[in-house]
């Protein structure tokens, strides 16, 4: 079930990133690893933004220059996967789970659609 939610399989078989997941592909296929496919919903559900931004992470797709390397030291995603909050980032396969070739950025979409997107203060609607 848990693998359901994130999106990976048992196995580590490559899936496809759903809508408003954020692609992480800056560098990952020329290091010879699966895109990232991250869950920003699924974390916006638990979380208010400022949890993350932007202390953490700049709120651009693509902004972000993450390295595994900084991951590990507690920068970026290590900030929470650390193994104490979350699982730390020894497990290749829960985020690097993208089918190849996936181009980085949010999934239908460049944006989240939230506040700063949305110039009049309004709930946005689809």
């Amino acid at each position: 079930m848990i693998a359901l939610l994130f999106g990976v399989s048992m196995v580590g078989s490559p899936v496809h990133a759903e809508y408003a997941d954020v692609v992480i592909n800056n560098r990952a296929e020329a290091e010879g690893m699966r895109p990232v496919i991250f869950p920003h919903w699924f974390h916006r559900l638990r979380f208010t933004c400022n949890v993350c931004h932007p202390d953490i992470f700049q709120m651009r797709a693509g902004s972000n220059n993450i390295t595994m390397g900084e991951i590990i030291e507690g920068r970026f995603c290590g900030a929470c996967h650390n193994n104490e909050i979350a699982w730390a980032p020894d497990q290749c396969h829960r985020c690097h789970s993208g089918k190849p070739g996936l181009g980085g950025g949010f999934y239908n979409g460049n944006s989240a659609g939230g506040p700063s997107n949305n110039r009049n203060g309004s709930k946005r609607r689809r």
